[in-house]
């Protein structure tokens, strides 16, 4: 009987999404429930936006809601490497391949032929794709052209009519028509593969027999399934789970939802309440009880129970049910929780030295520094009177602020300082001018510790949430007003 191995492979590219999380919990559980293994790989191809930082918070976040996986990039294992961008030969491999049977071709169209190709198929109605201007340049010819260094990708055929039957797991059968597919990029310029190439070698070398992957990709299905087909590969079980959505049933945004799982850790969430508030999205136990462990989810897990509903991701739910778990605790661990959140000796350090030279006794750390232990602020609107600025104005800076320290990948007081530099630079402001803003909306006073060092102490997470927070306060940005930002933006980066 084949052992079954599950596998999730999350980019690097930003903080630890909630969705990750939910799609490695179902992964884990499929897995361990029919006696199997769990795989992480890392999908780091991008390589002017993937980490070694982002990477090392997925191993965090993960580890700490409770989720470990059989083999990976830390832990090792006999189908290594686990790091897409370490496995760039054996990528190669298997275009040149395709390119040999006929199923790829080289593609030498620049962007901007490309473009106008596109812009002229909708000015006429019609689905954008490629044309397949290179499909029929002669082998030799295109090996030539590649011999001289002329820059080129590696495309995979396509049929342009007729129905894909994808066979998912929830759903059944769903014919999606080949007039929808484009012929797919799998080798970029840079030598590097796409998410399709990357996954579907990686999943059969690494002998994935299910792949749980979110709603969003059953659209492209057929070109994985085409694929499979090309290399004469089993292909593994398909299965679409519904995405998370916000409480207006929009798709889980950090605009409107908190999604970094390191923001909860911050927050004060218990880890084992965060991974039960995600078994219980579009999930039910059989009893249907709302409070369970995730060895009872293994235990009872099935995976026809999952609904294709879109789960509601909802702060306020999984803060009720947070507190089931804070109230369920022995009051001696709960006191020892406390103390390992917010009172560690690591992060009492990180304090101490910015706090020791402003107080005359210990009383009065409380008000001076107790934002360091909150997570949202009750803010006074009065703080963001500004002498020099108006309302529009201030509102202004924290957006661009926001939004700067969004693209921060290293999260320390140096490049924080610079992120607010550059905004008040562009908006020719001095730093003076911009900083009660922060101090407002990260500390919650007029002043305080240093704001710069505080925001460097809390993390990334809470000083976005904050400076959210401080905008919803202030009135939000309208729609306009995002498109006039956005640019000034685009012209700041």
């Amino acid at each position: 009987m084949t052992t079954v191995r599950t596998r999730i492979a999350p980019s690097p590219t930003g903080d630890p999404h909630v969705g990750t999380a939910y799609i490695a919990l179902f992964n884990l559980c499929f897995a361990r429930q029919h006696g199997g293994q769990f795989i992480l790989r890392i999908e780091d191809t991008d390589q002017l936006r993937s980490t070694r930082e982002s990477e090392q918070q997925i191993y965090d976040a993960l580890r700490w809601l409770g989720i470990e996986w059989d083999e990976g990039p830390d832990v090792g294992g006999p189908h290594g490497p686990y790091r897409q961008s370490e496995r760039g030969e054996i990528y190669k491999k298997y275009s040149d391949e395709l390119v040999t049977k006929g199923h790829a071709f080289p593609c030498f169209c620049s962007a901007a032929r490309l473009d106008q190709v596109r812009a002229e198929q909708m000015a006429n109605k019609e689905t954008p794709r490629y044309d397949g201007h290179c499909m029929h340049i002669p082998a030799e010819t295109a090996q030539q052209r590649i011999a001289a260094g002329e820059s080129h990708v590696i495309r995979m055929k396509v049929p342009s009519e007729g129905i894909c039957q994808v066979n998912d797991m929830l759903r059944g059968t769903v014919e999606i028509g080949w007039d929808r597919m484009d012929m797919q990029v799998l080798m970029k310029a840079d030598g590097l593969p796409t998410y399709f190439l990357a996954n579907v070698v990686d999943d059969h070398l690494m002998g994935i027999t299910h792949v749980l992957r979110g709603e969003e990709w059953l659209p492209s299905a057929p070109k994985l399934i085409k694929l499979y087909e090309y290399f004469g590969w089993e292909q593994p079980q398909l299965c679409y789970m519904p995405l998370l959505r916000n409480p207006d049933k929009s798709k889980l945004s950090k605009r409107k939802n908190p999604t970094s799982v390191t923001f909860y850790e911050r927050m004060g969430f218990m880890p084992e309440a965060m991974l039960n508030y995600l078994g219980r999205m579009g999930w039910s136990m059989p009893d249907e009880r709302e409070k369970f462990t995730l060895t009872e989810m293994i235990e009872h897990f099935d995976i026809n129970r999952v609904s294709l509903g879109g789960p509601i991701f909802d702060v306020e739910k999984l803060s009720w049910l947070n507190g089931q778990w804070l109230r369920e605790l022995p009051v001696e661990q709960f006191a020892a929780e406390v103390q390992r959140w917010a009172f560690n000796p690591e992060y009492m350090m990180k304090i101490a030295p910015h706090v020791q030279q402003r107080v005359e006794t210990f009383s009065q750390i409380a008000p001076l520094a107790g934002f360091f232990f909150s997570g949202a602020l009750n803010l006074d609107p009065a703080l963001f009177e500004h002498k020099k600025l108006d309302a529009t104005q201030v509102r202004q800076v924290l957006q661009l602020t926001l939004w700067k320290l969004e693209a921060l990948r290293q999260w320390d007081k140096e490049r924080i300082t610079e992120c607010i530099q550059a905004v008040g630079a562009h908006l020719e402001l001095k730093l003076r001018d911009v900083m009660p803003l922060m101090f407002a909306s990260i500390t919650g006073q007029a002043s305080s510790v240093s704001v710069l060092d505080a925001m460097e102490i809390i993390g990334p997470d809470l000083t976005r949430f904050r400076l959210r927070q401080a905008l919803e306060l202030l009135g939000g940005a309208s729609k306009k007003e995002v498109k006039e930002w956005e640019k000034l933006f685009a012209a700041m980066a």
